[in-house]
């Protein structure tokens, strides 16, 4: 009969600190209020025993028996209980029966589950079962009474009452190692099947084999027919080739022969090449030269292009603004024809109101509409002297644009003629020195090209001048016409003074008076 001596706590449920119970021999019993941990010693004993179900544990997971922790002492994360038994009588397992006392002993980390040891050896948990089973005992044991076993017991079915006497004869690890050795003999069953059926494969694969030897046997066979075959064809082609090759060996002879003869040839013509290849760069130079020199007359043929589709744009754009300002200057004219009749008009009218003074009604109405005529004529003359002023300016910067073009006609035409004359130069030391024909005739055609360039451009330039003496011709009439019109409207200025002073003398009693009140337009000034 398995006897406890000694059960040790530290960390499990209320047991903070390292605790020990010692089981006397006899009736030992323990007493105290509800809650004080009595149970917690019945299930360290049972957790150390093996019980793998925390609810028997009264917990909702096994790191539930670790201390939690209270008000006044912080949380474990280590739990260890330790079970003393008497092994005296040796009823323990073989493997344990060298010692007088058996220390078991379970630990539980937080998060890392169990470990068991007995008597300091680490063990597997079913190991610690059975050692207990093996001593009528364990977790689960009859021999562990707690409250509502007893009537458990009595309303127990035969199965549970048949484990009960199980335990009681002693051979519940009798019980515990048939069901182990029934599942290894499950198990070697599956296996044997398994067995079989890798036996069947490998008889198929054995049959395979078989075959595939007799097809190795056939090849090997049929390999020697091939390579004797071989070895006859090969025997046949080396006595053809070796008659090929005392043709091939008489004509290696005559293509020796004939290529002696080809390096003398080689060789000849290699110092003609020699010679050639010595002249050859100096030739390339020049040709680079005449290339370069024929992009740079491109370049400037293009821009003499460029220069004269401007000036003829100039031209046309002046003889434009020519046919306006021939256009304003008749109209100008007819103008200033009309201020003179209109003056004439109103002199006429002076002379009639002069005459006819006595009538007042009619002569002052006479008056008043020679007087707002002649206001509208002078806005009239006013308007179009503005416009004139803003053509003539208009004039002006046109002329600058001429004379700004004409000054860079004539310094393209001196860039031109220094030009010209680095061609003519360059093409005379390309014909003093140069002895490649083909080379001077382009150097040659270059520089015809460019001298036609620079006709051009002087021609250009001889219209550009044309065309900027045509503008300063206009100009210069175009001046003219706004003196006439600025003399046209001092006239007019003086006429309406005289008007007014003889309206004015006429109120004082110098004069008769013609009108009573004459109201002159705003804006114009005497």
């Amino acid at each position: 009969m398995i006897q406890f001596n000694k059960v040790r706590l530290a960390g499990f449920k209320s047991f903070v600190e390292p605790t020990e119970l010692l089981v006397e021999s006899g009736l030992t019993g323990i007493v105290g209020p509800n809650g004080c941990g009595k149970s917690n010693l019945l299930e360290a004993m049972r957790w150390a025993m093996g019980e793998t179900s925390s609810k028997k544990l009264r917990g909702g997971e096994m790191d539930d028996v670790i201390f939690g922790g209270s008000a006044d002492r912080p949380a474990r994360n280590i739990a260890e209980v330790t079970i003393f038994l008497d092994n005296s009588a040796r009823t323990a397992g073989a493997a344990w029966n060298d010692s007088d006392e058996l220390e078991i002993t379970r630990r539980i980390e937080r998060g890392q589950g169990s470990a068991y040891k007995i008597n300091g050896k680490d063990v597997r948990a079913k190991d610690v079962q059975l050692m207990f089973a093996d001593m009528a005992s364990g977790a689960r044991s009859t021999a562990l009474v707690s409250q509502g076993r007893i009537g458990t017991i009595i309303n127990s079915k035969a199965e549970d009452r048949r484990s009960l006497l199980e335990e009681a004869a002693g051979i519940t690890g009798l019980h515990s190692r048939r069901h182990e050795a029934e599942l290894r003999l499950r198990a070697a069953e599956n296996n044997l099947e398994r067995l079989e059926d890798v036996v069947t494969a490998l008889e198929g694969q054995l049959a395979s084999l078989k075959r595939q030897s007799r097809q190795a046997s056939r090849y090997r066979n049929i390999s020697d027919h091939i390579r004797k075959t071989e070895s006859i064809v090969l025997h046949l082609r080396w006595l053809q080739a070796s008659g090929d090759l005392e043709v091939a060996q008489e004509t290696l002879k005559a293509i020796e022969m004939r290529l002696v003869e080809q390096s003398k040839m080689v060789a000849a013509a290699t110092g003609v090449q020699a010679e050639a290849a010595s002249i050859l760069p100096a030739l390339r130079k020049r040709e680079a030269e005449a290339s370069a020199e024929l992009h740079r007359l491109n370049v400037a043929r293009e821009q003499l292009d460029a220069e004269e589709a401007r000036l003829r744009e100039a031209e046309e754009n002046a003889r434009t603004r020519l046919t306006q300002i021939t256009g304003d200057m008749e109209r100008e004219s007819e103008l200033a024809a009309d201020a003179r009749e209109m003056l004439t008009q109103l002199e006429a009218e002076r002379e009639t109101l002069l005459a006819q003074r006595g009538s007042e009604t009619e002569a002052r109405a006479a008056a008043e509409e020679a007087v707002d005529a002649a206001v509208a004529a002078v806005n009239e003359i006013e308007a179009r002297l503005t416009e004139l002023t803003e053509k003539i300016a208009a004039d002006d910067a046109r002329r600058a644009d001429l004379a700004r073009l004409l000054r860079q006609a004539e310094e393209r035409y001196e860039r031109l003629q220094t030009r010209a004359g680095d061609l003519k130069r360059e093409r005379e030391q390309l014909e003093a020195g140069s002895q490649d024909i083909q080379a001077q005739r382009v150097a040659e055609d270059a520089a015809t090209a460019a001298e036609a360039r620079l006709a051009d451009a002087r021609t250009d330039s001889e219209a550009a001048e044309e065309a900027r003496s045509e503008a300063a011709a206009v100009l210069d009439r175009a001046r003219d016409a706004l003196q006439s019109a600025e003399a046209a409207l001092s006239r007019l200025m003086a006429e309406d003074k005289a008007i007014r002073n003889m309206l004015e003398g006429g109120e004082s009693g110098d004069w008769p008076p013609v009108v009573e009140d004459v109201t002159v337009a705003s804006g114009f000034e005497a």
